[in-house]
């Protein structure tokens, strides 16, 4: 019997060859860079407060922003993707960087590119979407509430040196030193949460976040607060993207990292297809599973070599670039072309910005990555479903990411088996 035809005829076909081969007009670039825009204005601030708190310098955000964002759209297979940091990386990347430094951290992040494209290539990019939906959201709260311990340190601006990578171990050394603690830091971290929630609900269309951010800067400069700040701890910014090239590699170490590499991969397309998915929801157009996924590789090569984060598909960035009318993957170009602008041009104001802003940035992405309508729905109708959910959360905060979706996966296949969950 004949294979069944597959319903992606151009399953490695780039969105974009598609847009261009129908014909792009000077409508659909007026529409393209008002997205564009929009979304830089998020992406800039949320790129450099993942890194901060993946445990690397701001610029490495906004090199994966640019050149992983660049390459996603350019390549991938949704008309809307967004890519760049992901705060679903902080905590495997804050680990890798403990444990490998930064080098290490670039050469898995290559190599999940690797895998990925391969990934992509063996089309199995449709199968990732099979992960259990209780699991998908048990490793989300699980990452959700892991970034937020991870931002109390900046937070409250507590003096803390060496700090744990693990959950548990964190908790107890942050509450150590808890006296510490920082007025200025805390006064920053509290009035950006609240212009933040203020302005989502009361001028959504309006830029939040970096408003929020810059109004934090301006505030800490004028009151003249003893808060850390990008400049103080990082001395700024670099004026442009680096010479790509990556750390020197051998066998023995490639093969150490294998595992990190794995689970960056792993992260990457789930983060990715979710997204794509999200964004099909929007607006009733279909990516291509395996050439977005092919494209998720080659821009995790891309943002290595730059000295980049691994990058993925963001689900709150794709979302705002369909809100924001974007009509073609030229939107997630330009997004990430005027985010190489503002590198160019503007970087010695970025030194000024406190890290208690960026971190209360990540502290609201972090409660929205918990999805609690999902949760809410368990809670009424499947107690089997919610103890995949509390096993894949559990296993994520006191183990890793990887292990979590494994004992979440393997337990629900156990109940569904025993009829448990649907």
């Amino acid at each position: 019997m004949s294979p069944l035809p597959s319903r992606e005829p151009e399953q490695f076909e780039p969105k974009l060859v598609t847009v261009l081969r129908e014909g792009y007009r000077v409508e659909q670039l007026r529409h393209d860079l008002f997205a564009a825009i929009t979304v830089a204005i998020v992406a800039l601030p949320l790129s450099m407060a993942i890194a901060i708190a993946s445990g690397v310098g701001p610029e490495r955000g906004l090199f994966a922003a640019i050149i992983g964002g660049f390459l996603i759209s350019a390549l991938g297979g949704s008309r809307f993707q967004i890519g760049g940091p992901a705060g679903a990386f902080i905590v495997l990347v804050a680990a890798t960087v403990a444990a490998q430094g930064v080098d290490g951290m670039l050469i898995a992040t290559a190599m999940a590119g690797v895998l990925m494209a391969v990934a992509g290539l063996l089309r199995i990019g449709t199968w990732v979407r099979l992960i259990p939906h209780p699991v998908v959201v048990g490793f989300t709260a699980g990452i959700a509430v892991t970034i937020f311990a991870s931002q109390l340190h900046d937070l409250f601006g507590l003096r803390l040196t060496g700090e744990p990578a693990a959950f548990l171990p964190k908790l107890n050394a942050l509450w150590q030193v808890a006296e510490t603690f920082s007025g200025g830091a805390m006064l920053i971290a509290a009035l950006s949460v609240g212009l933040i929630l203020l302005l989502r609900r009361y001028a959504p269309k309006l830029p939040g976040l970096l408003i929020a951010v810059t109004s934090a800067a301006v505030l800490a400069g004028l009151l003249h607060l003893p808060v850390e700040t990008i400049g103080t701890r990082f001395g700024g910014v670099p004026h442009g993207l680096p010479v790509p090239g990556l750390p020197d590699i051998s066998w023995q170490r490639l093969l150490h990292l294998l595992p990190t590499a794995l689970s960056f991969a792993l992260l990457g397309a789930i983060e990715s297809l979710l997204s794509a998915v999200v964004a099909d929801g929007m607006t009733g157009r279909r990516h291509r599973s395996n050439s977005e996924l092919f494209a998720q590789g080659v821009a995790n090569v891309g943002s290595a070599l730059f000295g980049g984060l691994c990058v993925t598909g963001t689900i709150a960035r794709t979302a705002t670039n369909v809100r924001a009318g974007a009509r073609t993957p030229v939107a997630g170009m330009l997004h990430a072309v005027l985010i190489l602008v503002v590198l160019l041009i503007a970087a010695p104001l970025v030194a000024y910005i406190p890290l208690a802003a960026l971190a209360a940035v990540l502290v609201t992405v972090a409660w929205n990555m918990i999805e609690r309508p999902a949760i809410a729905h368990m809670l009424r109708h499947s107690r089997g479903e919610l103890l995949v959910l509390a096993a894949t959360l559990v296993v994520t905060l006191l183990h890793d990411l990887m292990w979590g979706i494994i004992a979440g996966t393997v337990l629900a296949v156990a109940l569904r088996r025993a009829r448990l969950v649907p």
